[in-house]
C-alpha cells in the first residue's frame, strides 16, 4: 500500500461532464420509516444523492442525522420495523425497489459491499476468519471450499493483512482492532463490488490505524475501480478523502458540494456550526485556546410533524421565515437548503432581519494559572505494571509477562491538565487505572498529595480515593442500567458515608447544576439519555466527592463533534471554577492539544516525549510523536501537502516480547544500530527519549492540531 503523505488528486466529471456520465448510484426522493410501538420515525425524508463511477462521496452529520439509515436503505439492511416508503434507489440504471427479491439480493451481495462501524460485532465470534471472508463466494458464486479459502487468503493479502495464510484460521477476538477492520473490508471486497459503503469505518481506531485503513480504502478504490460512500461524523476524514460531500441533518441533505469548495466556503448554517465546533478551530491567544462553539439543543424528534427549517431551533441566525418556510436544495454544483446562508444572499425573496440568537455565547472565564512551584497533586514515579500471560490448554501455564507500563514518571500540578496520548495498546489506559487505584502497580509509586496509594489498604485507601476519580470512555457501560440517575449519583456519597440523606440530595442537585442538567433527569435510567447527556452524568458522578484530580479515559472519543465541544467546554469551565487537575487520556492529538497544558506521548508502555502542549504538537522531537501528528485528519484543504510526514510502518509489536532498546525502533524510519540500546528521557521542560531527535526547526507545522499562534 502507498506510504505517501501527498493528497490524492483524482479527476472526476463536473458540470456538463457529470450530466453526460451515468451515475453508478442515484437516490431520488428517498423516504424511509422506522415503525416503533410509540409511533413512526421518519428517518429519511426526500433524500437525493448521486455517486459517480470511481468517486468517493462523503456523508457527514451528527448522530441521528440519517447517514447510517441512508446506507442501510441502499443495502436493504434496515432494522426491524424499517422500510423504504418512497422514492427510487437506482443502481447501474435499475431501480432496486422494482426488482425481484432474489435479484436484489444478488446485486447487493456481489455488486455492492458494506463495511460496518464495529467489526467485532459484525463478525461472528464462533467462526474462523477464513470461513467468514469466503462465505460470500460460496453463497453468491458457488465456489468450493478449497477455492474459497485460497481466494480469501488472496483478498486478505491485498488488504494488507500480515500472514494471511495463518490469519484465516484465527477467530475475531484474536485480532487487533485494525486487523479486524481489514477483515471486514476483505469480506466486503471479496466479490469485487462496484460500490463500497463504509459506515464509520475508523471511529473506534487510533489515528495511525485510522490513517492506514483510509489509505487502504483509497488504494483499493483505485485498484478495483469502484465508487465509495464514506459515512462519518469526522469532518477531517472527509476533507482528506472524499471527492464530494453531502451534509445531512434530521433525515435530509442540507448541503452538497465538491469537498474543497464545501470546506473553503460552507453555505448552510449547520455546516458552519459543525466546523466551528472542531478543536482545531479554536485559536490560541497568549497561550490559551478560545472557547469551542457548542451547537445548542438536540436534533428534532423525527416521529413528530416538522415545519420550516429543521435546524431553526438550534441556529444562531434563525428568523421567523426560517420557522415557517421549508426550503429545498438549490444552486448548481454547490447546493444548500438555507434561507440565510453563510456569506451569501438569501435563497428566497425575504429580507434578512437582525438574527435572533438561540443561546447567548458565554464569556470565556479567566484561565486557571498553574503554579509551577506548587506541590503536585499527582506524582507518578518509575511506574511498572506487568500482567501474567497464560498459555492455551487446560492447565493454562504462565507463558511470560505482558509489559503494559514500563518505568513511567510524570507529575500533575493543581489546576493543570496533563494529556496522555498514544496508539491503542500503548498503556495509557493502564496508567489511568493505576492512578485511580483500580489496579496495583508491579513496581513504582503513585503519590497523591505526597501519599503513596500503592502502600495503603482498607479504610485509608478508600479515603484517599475521594481525591481522585475516573471518567470512563463509555459512560453507559460504566453505569448500572437498573439504577436511576439519583441512585447513580448518590452511590459514591453513600459508600464514603458523606452526609445524611438531605445533604446528599442537596449535593446531587448542586452536581446537576454544575454539569448543566435539569433535576428532572433524576428519575430516568441511563438508556433514556443521549451520549452527551450520559457523559455529563458521568462527569457529575466523578465530581460527587469533590476530588482534586479527575482521570478522563477517552471521555469524548465516541461523541459527535458538536457534543464533544459541549463536554470539552464543560470540563474546562469546571476546571476553572473548582481548580481541578486532569489527566486527559486520548488517541486524538487535536483534542489533547486543545485541553492539555502538558502532553506525555506513550509508546508500548514507555513515555517517549513529555513537554508543554504547544511545543510537543508544533515542534515534536520524537519521530513517533511526529507520526501521530501527521496522521491527524484536518479540515484544512490540502493540509498534508505542506508536511514532510513521518509514516509508521507495520503493526504494534507484542507487549509480551517488546523490542530491546528503543521500543519504537522496529517501526521507525530513522532507526539505526544504536537504537538497540534504550535512550533515556532527557531534557528540561521538553523531554525526549530518542537517539536521533527531530530538530525543532525542521519540524513542519502540523495540520489538524489547532491553529498556530
Amino acid at each position: 500500500m502507498s506510504e505517501s503523505t501527498e493528497p490524492r488528486v483524482r479527476q472526476h466529471p463536473t458540470g456538463g461532464e457529470r450530466a453526460a456520465v451515468q451515475p453508478l448510484l442515484e437516490l431520488r426522493d428517498l423516504d424511509t420509516d422506522i415503525a416503533l410501538r410509540r409511533g413512526t420515525v421518519h428517518a429519511l425524508d426526500g433524500v437525493s444523492l448521486q455517486v459517480m463511477p470511481g468517486e468517493t462521496l462523503g456523508v457527514v452529520g451528527e448522530s441521528g442525522s440519517g447517514k447510517t439509515m441512508t446506507a442501510l436503505s441502499i443495502m436493504g439492511l434496515l432494522p426491524q420495523g424499517g422500510r423504504v416508503t418512497g422514492g427510487q434507489i437506482l443502481f447501474e440504471g435499475r431501480d432496486l425497489r422494482s426488482l425481484a427479491p432474489d435479484e436484489v439480493r444478488r446485486i447487493r451481495g456481489v455488486r455492492m459491499g458494506m463495511v460496518f462501524q464495529d467489526p467485532l460485532t459484525s463478525l461472528n465470534p464462533t467462526m474462523r476468519i477464513g470461513y467468514q471472508v469466503a462465505e460470500p463466494l460460496r453463497v453468491h458464486e458457488g465456489a468450493g471450499k478449497a477455492e474459497a479459502r485460497e481466494r480469501a487468503i488472496e483478498i486478505l493479502r491485498r488488504v494488507g493483512m500480515p500472514r494471511p495464510d495463518r490469519i484465516v484460521d484465527n477467530y475475531p477476538h484474536e485480532l487487533s482492532g485494525g486487523m479486524r477492520q481489514r477483515v471486514a473490508i476483505a469480506m466486503a471486497l471479496v466479490c469485487s463490488p462496484r460500490l463500497l459503503i463504509a459506515d464509520e469505518p475508523t471511529t473506534a481506531l487510533d489515528v495511525t490505524t485510522q490513517r492506514q485503513i483510509l489509505e487502504l480504502i483509497d488504494d483499493l478504490r483505485e485498484e478495483f475501480g469502484m465508487a465509495v460512500i464514506l459515512v462519518t461524523h469526522d469532518l477531517g476524514v472527509i476533507a482528506g478523502r472524499a471527492d464530494r460531500v453531502a451534509v445531512m441533518y434530521a433525515g435530509r441533505v442540507v448541503e452538497t458540494a465538491a469537498t474543497g469548495e464545501l470546506f473553503r466556503s460552507p453555505r448552510h448554517r449547520y455546516t458552519e456550526a459543525l466546523m466551528e465546533a472542531l478543536p482545531e478551530s479554536a485559536v490560541r491567544e497568549a497561550g490559551e485556546h478560545a472557547r469551542l462553539y457548542s451547537i445548542p439543543g438536540l436534533p428534532p424528534d423525527l416521529s413528530r410533524p416538522l415545519t420550516g427549517c429543521r435546524f431553526a431551533p438550534r441556529c444562531r441566525h434563525v428568523t421567523d421565515e426560517c420557522r415557517s418556510t421549508d426550503v429545498g436544495l438549490s444552486g448548481g454544483e454547490h447546493q444548500f437548503a438555507c434561507l440565510h446562508p453563510v456569506s451569501g444572499t438569501p435563497a428566497g425573496p425575504v429580507t434578512v432581519p437582525t438574527p435572533v440568537l438561540v443561546e447567548p455565547v458565554p464569556a470565556e472565564p479567566a484561565p486557571v494559572r498553574v503554579d509551577p512551584a506548587a506541590a503536585p497533586v499527582l506524582s507518578v514515579r518509575n511506574l511498572v505494571k506487568n500482567y501474567a500471560a497464560h498459555g492455551r490448554g487446560l492447565l493454562r501455564r504462565t507463558a511470560g509477562q505482558v509489559s503494559a507500563v514500563a518505568d513511567v514518571s510524570f507529575e500533575v500540578a493543581p489546576g493543570e491538565t496533563f494529556g496522555l496520548v498514544g496508539e491503542s495498546g500503548c498503556g495509557k489506559s493502564t496508567v489511568g487505572r493505576l492512578a485511580v487505584g483500580l489496579e496495583r502497580p508491579s513496581a513504582g509509586q503513585i503519590l497523591l498529595d505526597g501519599t503513596d496509594l500503592a502502600g495503603l489498604a482498607g479504610r485509608e485507601r478508600r479515603r484517599m480515593h475521594r481525591q481522585v476519580q475516573l471518567m470512563f470512555q463509555d459512560s453507559y457501560a460504566a453505569m448500572n442500567p437498573r439504577m436511576r440517575v439519583d441512585a447513580i449519583l448518590a452511590e459514591p456519597l453513600e459508600i464514603q458515608k458523606v452526609g445524611d440523606g438531605a445533604a446528599r440530595r442537596a449535593r446531587i442537585a448542586d452536581l446537576l447544576d454544575q454539569v448543566g442538567l435539569s433535576r428532572r433527569v433524576l428519575e430516568r435510567y441511563p438508556h433514556e439519555f443521549s451520549g452527551g447527556q450520559l457523559q455529563r452524568i458521568g462527569l457529575a458522578r466523578s465530581l460527587a466527592l469533590q476530588p482534586r484530580l479527575i482521570v478522563g479515559d477517552e471521555p469524548v472519543s465516541a461523541l459527535d463533534v458538536s457534543i464533544q465541544a459541549q463536554v470539552l467546554n464543560l470540563m474546562r469551565d469546571l476546571q476553572r471554577e473548582l481548580g481541578l487537575a486532569y489527566v486527559f487520556i486520548s488517541h486524538d492529538l487535536s483534542v489533547v492539544d486543545y485541553m492539555a497544558d502538558r502532553i506525555g506521548v506513550m509508546y508500548l508502555g514507555k513515555l517517549v516525549e513529555v513537554g508543554p502542549a504547544r511545543e510537543v504538537v508544533r515542534a515534536a522531537r520524537h519521530p513517533y510523536t511526529q507520526a501521530l501528528i501527521d496522521a491527524v485528519p484536518s479540515v484544512t484543504p490540502n493540509a498534508t501537502a505542506a508536511r514532510d510526514g513521518v509514516t509508521i510502518r507495520g503493526e504494534l509489536p507484542s507487549a509480551l516480547n517488546p523490542p530491546t532498546g528503543c521500543r519504537f525502533r522496529t517501526r521507525c524510519p530513522l532507526a539505526q544500530e544504536i537504537c538497540e540500546t534504550e535512550p533515556p528521557l532527557a531534557g528540561d521542560r521538553h523531554q525526549v527519549a530518542c537517539h536521533f531527535p527531530l530538530r525543532p526547526e525542521s519540524v513542519p507545522a502540523p495540520a489538524g492540531t489547532g491553529a498556530a499562534a
